[in-house]
């Protein structure tokens, strides 16, 4: 079967033959693609396979919706953080998948449907991401030593450390031998993987107390103030 589209691409899983509708033989041809010169345009034809067939496509036109299957890679674009993040999120339970082959498969809907549930930031981590703001200032005065406290503070709590603390805090230190805009941004990021990071922050003791308790006040005045900022 030729593929009139361009920007279509047929994925096909095929079935051993007791378990087909269909019989014969499978035969691979190509034919030119007359809309980019020295390509070619594969087709299947299918006989002595049962045949399951998805679209796959790069055009979001022509994207199929609600049972989309993404990877995981995908699935991480939209909810703004790592591939590794989605993984521990399907370990987890926090993400239902299906698997193909020994690949994760996530529905678009399940992936939406997460990122319209952590959009909103609950109050907790608007004070935390508000603390963030005031470590972040810190850093862009005094990066050296900011980054030098971090350092020293990771070396004290990573021993004792498992699971996915380990994990973020292994994260931490890439990013602190890193430049400091990356530091500043995933400080200060918005995103799951930005709230994992914070809540395993190396930057414990960059405040004193009566910096934090400071910014604090300015805190709850401000959420209470901007009903519309709590997002």
């Amino acid at each position: 079967m030729p593929l009139h589209n361009p920007g279509w691409i047929q994925r096909v899983e095929a079935t051993p033959a007791s378990h087909r509708s269909c019989c014969a033989s499978a035969e691979l041809g190509s034919v030119p693609n007359k809309h980019n010169k020295g390509a070619s345009i594969v087709f299947v034809v299918v006989n002595s396979y049962h045949v399951r067939m998805r679209g796959v496509t790069s055009d979001p036109e022509l994207q199929p919706r609600g049972d989309e299957l993404l990877t995981t890679g995908e699935a991480a674009k939209i909810l703004n953080c790592t591939r590794q993040h989605v993984v521990d999120l399907c370990d987890r339970g926090d993400l239902p998948f299906t698997t193909v082959g020994t690949h994760r498969r996530i529905s678009r809907e399940n992936v939406e449907a997460l990122k319209s549930r952590t959009d909103r930031l609950s109050r907790d981590e608007r004070r935390s991401l508000w603390l963030a703001y005031v470590v972040a200032a810190r850093i862009a005065t005094e990066p050296e030593r900011t980054i030098a406290d971090a350092l020293d503070h990771l070396d004290k709590v990573r021993p004792g450390a498992r699971g996915q603390a380990k994990k973020w805090l292994d994260e931490w230190e890439r990013l602190l031998n890193g430049p400091v805009d990356r530091i500043l941004a995933a400080l200060t990021d918005r995103s799951l993987r930005g709230r994992e990071l914070r809540q395993n922050s190396p930057f414990a003791g960059a405040l004193t107390e009566e910096q934090r308790q400071t910014a604090l006040e300015a805190w709850r005045s401000h959420d209470v103030a901007n009903p519309r900022g709590r997002r």
